[in-house]
């Protein structure tokens, strides 16, 4: 991509910034796939003062002309500002949109994002997880999609389609109290209660949780597991550990169960997505687990949920399809 980008009303400025990461990219709002590919820049967070800064030396590295920007941001949007969770950035709105020198620029969580990235996706952006399929719909048609991520934390969302236009819906859900469905969880909840006090789903389903499910699991068995991080625990598992592969057993099976209990929350019959840094790194082991039967273990409903469709996004940036779908659903609004 060069200088030779237009300043089209259609041309819009993405961006995907966490803690760590900002990605920018280009979004025709033209097209019926927005998110230019080739357009996608990623830069470290802590090597610019400002979201600002960073957007600009993007649009100036690149030669890209942009009048628009939709900017998702790992942290809790609230008016004008928005304050990255695992970064000092504390990012206005209005500031932001005058140093850019924008006509208008929109702040969304970045899990709203994941949630509208749901109506941009293919068929080869998902995989699924048990025998129920799912396929892309027009946006004139109404659905009903729950969203749910593990990774620092637990993201819970969804995303309803209706007379043709996306609403996302975020929510708190990952601290939604933790249900236990066998004897095994049930002892797990009790040392992770004596740990806690109340236990959320967020304290075993994102990364974290696999140290707390992987230290219950030892505790029940009477050991001391020492210190773990997240990556020792699935390490260990593919290496054939014992315990460690218990504990991405109980975790995927437990997943599975929360999944479930939010579709019918939501009456999201037509499908919930996977996503989230953690779904597909333990794609095999949500593939070969209990995940799909305790998805579908729902008493009477049971044959219903055996048609809902459990998918895990792969599409590499989910981040910013989801802000280009906010683009063109601004653009539509309009």
């Amino acid at each position: 991509m060069t200088g030779s980008a237009t300043a089209s009303a259609a041309r819009v400025l993405l961006a995907d910034i966490g803690g760590t990461n900002a990605r920018f990219a280009l979004a025709d709002t033209s097209l019926a796939t927005p998110l230019i590919v080739d357009s996608i820049g990623e830069y470290a967070v802590a090597d610019f003062p400002s979201l600002a800064d960073a957007a600009r030396h993007y649009l100036d590295q690149t030669g890209a002309i942009a009048q628009n920007g939709v900017f998702a941001v790992a942290g809790r949007v609230d008016g004008d500002e928005a304050r990255i969770t695992n970064h000092p950035w504390v990012i206005s709105l209005s500031r932001t949109r005058s140093a850019l020198g924008f006509d208008g620029l929109r702040l969304v969580n970045d899990f709203a994002a994941q949630a509208m990235a749901v109506s941009l996706l293919t068929a080869a952006d998902v995989v699924a997880i048990g025998g129920a399929r799912w396929s892309p719909a027009a946006v004139s048609e109404d659905r009903t999609y729950a969203v749910i991520g593990p990774g620092t934390g637990l993201g819970v969302g969804g995303l309803l389609v209706r007379n043709g236009h996306r609403h996302a819906l975020e929510t708190e859900g990952g601290h939604v109290s933790f249900p236990p469905g066998t004897p095994e969880e049930i002892e797990i909840l009790e040392k992770l209660s004596a740990q806690f006090g109340r236990v959320s789903n967020e304290r075993l389903i994102c990364g974290p949780g696999l140290v707390n499910l992987h230290r219950a699991l030892s505790e029940i068995a009477g050991e001391d597991p020492g210190p773990m991080q997240p990556a020792d625990v699935t390490a260990r598992a593919a290496a054939g550990d014992p315990r460690c592969m218990r504990t991405l057993d109980v975790f995927c099976a437990v997943f599975g169960a929360i999944a479930g209990d939010l579709v019918l929350s939501a009456g999201a019959w037509d499908g919930v997505f996977l996503t989230g840094g953690l779904a597909p790194k333990l794609l095999s082991s949500l593939q070969h687990s209990g995940f799909r039967q305790r998805f579908e273990h729902k008493g009477r409903f049971s044959p219903a949920m055996a048609r809902v469709p459990t998918l895990v996004v792969v599409h590499p940036q989910p981040g910013l399809l989801g802000a280009a779908a906010f683009a063109m659903e601004s653009l539509a609004a309009k």
